[in-house]
């Protein structure tokens, strides 16, 4: 059987502070809807814990992220990647310079975490920013797929 070799898988990153909750729902939704074209990854510019409310919220829409681990970029030194993509201001404004980048990109997302109010008020916080990361990350995989 011949044919051409399967394309290569884009590498992407998405980069924030703490690692705790924005970048860890982006990373989960790529490799849910990626349809086998992205190796996702996620790192922050600290490392941290992943945030409860942030693997409830994507519990919510099918997408189990129970298992994923905070990580500081640093822990992926050496590693090379197609695009980054930093999901608050303070993480592109600290990023540091990543092997292979081709593409990088800055989405502004608000921090769920530091959402005040009763419980209600911050899970719908981790809401609303996993609702805005779910439309660009769909946005993201109907662009590659051009």
């Amino acid at each position: 059987m011949t044919g051409a070799p399967p394309a290569a898988r884009e590498r992407v990153i998405f980069l924030c502070t703490h690692n705790s909750a924005r970048s860890q729902m982006a990373e989960g939704m790529l490799r849910a809807w990626g349809e086998g074209r992205f190796d996702a990854f996620s790192a922050g510019t600290i490392q941290s814990d992943l945030r409860p409310e942030a693997v409830e919220v994507m519990r919510e829409i099918g997408i189990d992220i129970g298992a994923q681990r905070s990580k500081a970029i640093d822990q992926l030194a050496g590693q090379s990647f197609d695009r980054l993509v930093t999901v608050c201001d303070e993480a592109r404004e600290s990023c540091p310079t990543l092997p292979g980048v081709t593409e990088q990109q800055h989405w502004q997302i608000d921090d769920p975490s530091a959402a005040e109010g009763d419980e209600e008020q911050r899970i719908g916080a981790f809401r609303r920013a996993r609702d805005e990361l779910a439309e660009r990350v769909r946005d993201l995989v109907a662009e590659a797929g051009r």
